[in-house]
């Protein structure tokens, strides 16, 4: 007989539980995640009334795979533009929440006497809110509309990057165990530099790839694509020296600006809940009661810090950035939790053997506590926000109350010419000098002990610098490419005569960056005087600056790297997906943008909006109607709303809130699903006493009074003859009609009044 092996076995038993305890915790409305940590639990062997995992290493090993799928499909959700585009309000909310949280955690941690590494990961793990639990959140409250919820959720995306650095700076610390500051900077400087590479040739490559192979990528051969890049990724970053988490991440965020973004993480959907389920059961088997009785001061405590700290540091956070006391209490009170990122750096801690045996099972016991909490959280902001202000001196509440549009000055955005001529350089220096590096290390380290193998050694070094010289010349061109002819640099020359000393250093600087690079391979290979070096790297930047052709070829990958930047962005504005221009500017004015569906079922399909009455009814305004890729700007009220349309409305918190409400209400399901809406065929014989008989098709009100269709007339020979509108009803007539149950009834019930 033949025998199954202990990992089908263990997996059968997993899926099955989960599956169950899913299903009731969907029944008590609350996150599956939480049903998959408590399936561990059962699935473990702490609990001895189930039977129980055999192959726990065969699991963990899973269980790493799934952190790698839910790392990508985060970075597929994620995107470098929409964060640039967030201004720096949520930035200064996200990074004021996570260091106050962190120095929360650590302080906490040391005051039980806990380990130098476990209080800096524990630090780490209360830092990070659940993306996950309160977007669930918000959508069982009905509050995803509201602007404060957009705010939420835009500092999550900050904390879900902020998270990635975090684990890799961790990581770092777990290596060297020594934190200092020189350690940190060439951490995060190292970090940038490969983050920078690998975007910049990921989406200059992987784009084009999937254009030229569009016509032959199916679902499975793209799925198949996708999962190879990812695990790809990870490979090389760990070859890098970070997690193949992270590497997994930065793949999704590079697939995430393609077109095919969409139909990817729809595709990676089912396999990311598959080994997703799989690494959170993993996390609820490390779940040990007696650890939990042992550290239950511990878990109390951090619970507490936990809610009161989002609670004070969350709303200090909002305020920070420009959020009036009322909404900032409700952007603070929502995030008082912790979720999948405190199981993946707890996991993290772990693997690489830093931290206790203790800090998972605590760390767990607590995100499952404060996610029950987050509701009753989200609820009590509202008593909070009025017991603060009867207690605090009106004064302190009017300036709290202070609503900064634009998110005050420290969030302005300086558009003046000289910020945009320097930004605009240091990106070009920046991005060109590290793909310029990125090549001449590949090339030092393969290329030429390549070449000094089958070449004598100064010819090897010799065609190695050309070589290399050649590769890097559009990226050194691309370093002095529009700086005297840009229009920024123009405006400036022609305005002030004292601008133009300053110019000429921004031309001096791009210039030296090109001989240091040049003066760097040639130093490297060629060993004569250093003057000499120098004056053949100026001669060398002077005809790189002059080459036309170079400059061609540094323009065209730069026209292909924006359409590929651009591209999901250009896809989405043709189908109407891109959020209108104003929705930021309605924001001082206490009023917002939403998107609705409409769904399936709702009575409101097909209806004009004239019946409807929005304005009247709910007092918002509906702007747009998106039917696939058309739209319909400023629709007036002989406009329909048909099922699966988008449309776009504007109203404050409390209009849309109710329009959202009553939305739902609309869906009517049974009245769908009932056999009398299905429809017949009959056929019946033309009365001398029925209402139509004599009378023309088109005058008889079959369709119009009693919602049925005529079919055919039946002949003498059986064969239907097609319906003419002037075809008359003869009594004898043998008609064939189709209709629902009702409608046919009363058609046949009808006589000559």
């Amino acid at each position: 007989m033949e025998q199954i092996p202990a990992l089908v076995q263990d997996l059968a038993l997993i899926l099955l539980v989960a599956a169950m305890v899913s299903l009731l915790f969907k029944w008590l409305k609350q996150p599956v995640v939480l049903g998959y940590i408590v399936a561990g639990f059962i699935c473990s062997s702490h609990f001895g009334y189930t039977p129980s995992v055999s192959d726990v290493g065969s699991i963990d090993l899973w269980a790493q795979i799934g952190v790698i799928i839910l790392l990508f499909t985060l970075g597929l959700e994620f995107s470098f533009k929409k964060i640039l585009r967030m201004g720096a309000a949520p930035a200064i909310a996200a990074l004021t929440i996570i260091f106050c949280m962190m120095f929360l955690g650590t302080a906490v941690g040391h005051l039980f006497g806990w380990g130098s590494m476990d209080c800096i990961y524990l630090g780490g793990m209360l830092a990070m809110s659940s993306t996950t639990i309160i977007y669930k959140a918000f959508q069982d409250l009905g509050v995803l509309q509201k602007k404060f919820a957009g705010m939420v959720l835009s500092v999550l995306i900050l904390e879900d990057i902020l998270a990635i650095v975090l684990m890799v700076m961790l990581s770092t610390f777990a290596v060297s165990h020594n934190i200092e500051g020189g350690e940190v900077a060439s951490g995060l400087l190292r970090l940038g530099f490969f983050l920078v590479l690998w975007f910049v040739v990921g989406l200059y490559f992987i784009p084009i790839i999937l254009r030229k192979s569009r016509r032959f990528l199916n679902d499975e051969t793209l799925l198949i694509l996708s999962l190879a890049l990812c695990l790809m990724m990870a490979i090389v970053a760990v070859d890098s020296g970070f997690s193949a988490a992270f590497g997994a991440f930065v793949m999704g965020s590079i697939l995430a600006e393609t077109v095919e973004a969409e139909r990817i993480a729809t595709l990676v959907g089912p396999v990311k809940d598959w080994f997703g389920a799989i690494f959170f059961v993993s996390v609820g088997m490390l779940v040990d009661p007696a650890v939990l009785v042992e550290y239950a001061w511990p878990i109390v405590a951090l619970v507490l810090t936990i809610i009161l700290g989002q609670a004070v540091f969350g709303t200090f956070g909002f305020i920070l950035a420009g959020q009036p006391l009322k909404e900032a209490m409700k952007c603070g009170f929502s995030m008082s939790q912790i979720g999948e990122f405190a199981f993946i750096i707890a996991s993290l801690g772990m693997s690489l053997g830093v931290t206790s045996h203790h800090l998972y099972p605590v760390v767990v016991a607590v995100s499952v506590i404060t996610t029950f909490t987050t509701p009753y959280m989200l609820k009590a902001a509202g008593p909070a926000y009025g017991y603060l202000c009867r207690i605090l001196p009106k004064g302190w509440v009017a300036w709290l109350e202070r609503y900064t549009p634009g998110t005050s000055a420290v969030v302005a955005n300086h558009s003046g010419k000289w910020h945009k001529l320097i930004a605009a350089m240091v990106k070009q220096i920046v991005v060109f000098t590290i793909l310029s590096m990125a090549v001449i290390a590949l090339s030092f380290r393969f290329l030429l002990p390549f070449l000094r193998e089958v070449l004598p050694h100064w010819w090897a070094n010799a065609v190695c610098g050309v070589l290399t010289l050649s590769c890097i010349s559009p990226f050194l061109r691309g370093i002095m490419a529009r700086g005297r002819r840009s229009s920024w640099f123009i405006a400036l020359w022609r305005e002030s005569r004292y601008n133009r000393l300053p110019l000429v250093f921004t031309l001096i600087v791009r210039a030296v960056v090109v001989c240091m690079l040049v003066f760097y391979i040639i130093r490297f290979l060629v060993p004569f005087a250093d003057p000499v070096l120098l004056l053949f790297a100026l001669l060398m930047a002077g005809g790189i600056m002059l080459s036309r052709p170079l400059m061609v070829n540094s323009m065209r990958m730069e026209k292909v790297f924006m359409e590929n930047l651009h591209s999901r962005e250009a896809k989405a504005q043709r189908e109407g997906k891109m959020p209108p221009g104003y929705a930021d500017r309605l924001l001082s004015r206490d009023l917002h943008i939403a998107d609705f569906e409409i769904p399936q079922e709702s009575i409101w399909g097909g209806r004009p909006l004239g019946d409807l009455k929005f304005g009247q009814r709910f007092n918002v305004h509906v702007v747009s109607i998106i039917r696939g890729t058309h739209r319909i700007n400023i629709p007036n009220g002989n406009d329909r709303i048909y099922p699966r349309d988008r449309i776009q409305v504007i109203g404050t918190d409390e209009q849309i809130g109710g329009f959202s409400e009553a939305l739902g209400q609309t869906v009517v399901l049974d009245a769908e699903l009932s056999p009398d809406r299905e429809m017949q065929l009959k056929q019946f014989l033309v009365a001398p006493d029925m209402d139509f008989a004599g009378k023309r098709l088109k005058d008889s009100g079959v369709r119009d009074k009693y919602h049925c269709m005529i079919v055919g007339f039946e002949s003498a020979n059986g064969m239907l003859e097609k319906p003419d509108a002037d075809r008359v009803f003869r009594p004898g007539d043998v008609v064939w009609v189709v209709g629902e149950k009702e409608a046919l009834a009363a058609l046949f019930a009808q006589k000559k009044g």
